[in-house]
């Protein structure tokens, strides 16, 4: 397929066609199941998976031998070895039926190019692997990087919600050491999230898992590391007039958070608007875009 085909199809046609298995990619050519050896496949060598749990792969084998295996595998001819196919989707399923000792698998040949077999393949990894929280913010990344898609689009595509994707991505701005620990689970995304905005997070991260604290110790943790500062700043400030106490009640009525009005007359001011975790940080970035 020629890249000005794959610009046609936009991958404007969005993600949701991607996500049914057979019709994956649209394709001149029909494609019928077929069996195929398990030595003539091989693993996409661009597969964003590069680990599979060798516990959830034997369960997937033992089901594979008392269920068989219902759903076939997308392939493609290797692109250099003439014989051989690459699998598109479905590599936990082929090394499963190894696992199984199963001779032959159920596939689906399809003629793809490089750049369509890796969006199908991270595509299949958000839907139907067991990913962590960075595996899965990066496989996010990489869709809208690499193929122009939005939040909105991966969204609905993936049938998640938009702040799902959002704060997923946030974890991606944590230092790489708290990333490290969040993949390894020694950290739940819950805590991983409280950190994203402090400066010290690989210091709070590591007595997090030194003392087992729970995601609301880490939060008023957080909290309170940030009350010092407002302490100070508050004695120099001269008292509020009725006004503009009415209008931070107003405002912050309407927002549902607490909103901090500091006037200076003809020199201006500053108005705080003080969020209580990034569901309300995501809703508040929507009103100011006009979403809402």
């Amino acid at each position: 397929m020629s890249d000005n085909k794959l610009e046609k199809r936009g991958l404007g046609r969005g993600l949701s066609a991607l996500m049914a298995d057979v019709d994956l990619i649209p394709s001149d050519r029909p494609a019928p199941r077929q069996v195929l050896p398990v030595e003539q496949l091989t693993p996409n060598p661009d597969q964003p998976r590069r680990s599979f749990a060798q516990d959830a792969l034997q369960e997937l084998a033992d089901s594979l031998r008392n269920r068989g295996m219902l759903q076939p595998l997308i392939v493609r001819p290797h692109p250099e070895d003439k014989g051989l196919y690459q699998i598109v989707a479905g590599e936990r399923r082929w090394r499963a039926a190894q696992i199984a000792q199963m001779h032959e698998v159920p596939v689906i040949v399809r003629d793809l190019s490089d750049t369509e077999v890796l969006e199908v393949a991270i595509v299949e990894n958000i839907q139907r692997a067991d990913l962590n929280a960075i595996e899965e913010a990066v496989s996010y990344r990489q869709l809208m990087d690499r193929f122009g898609h939005t939040q909105e689009k991966v969204a609905e595509a993936l049938n998640k919600s938009r702040s799902h994707i959002a704060n997923l991505l946030r974890l991606l701005n944590l230092p790489e050491q708290v990333q490290i620990w969040l993949k390894e689970g020694k950290l739940s995304t819950g805590h991983a999230r409280a950190l994203i905005t402090v400066p010290n997070a690989v210091e709070l991260a590591r007595r997090v898992i030194e003392k087992n604290l729970s995601v609301r110790e880490v939060e008023e943790l957080v909290r309170r590391q940030s009350e010092p500062k407002a302490e100070k700043s508050a004695p120099s400030r001269p008292e509020k007039d009725a006004d503009t106490r009415a209008l931070e009640s107003d405002l912050g009525a309407q927002l549902k958070m607490k909103v901090s009005i500091n006037h200076s007359g003809k020199q201006g001011g500053q108005m705080v608007i003080s969020y209580r975790d990034l569901e309300q940080l995501d809703r508040l970035c929507q009103v100011l875009a006009g979403h809402n």
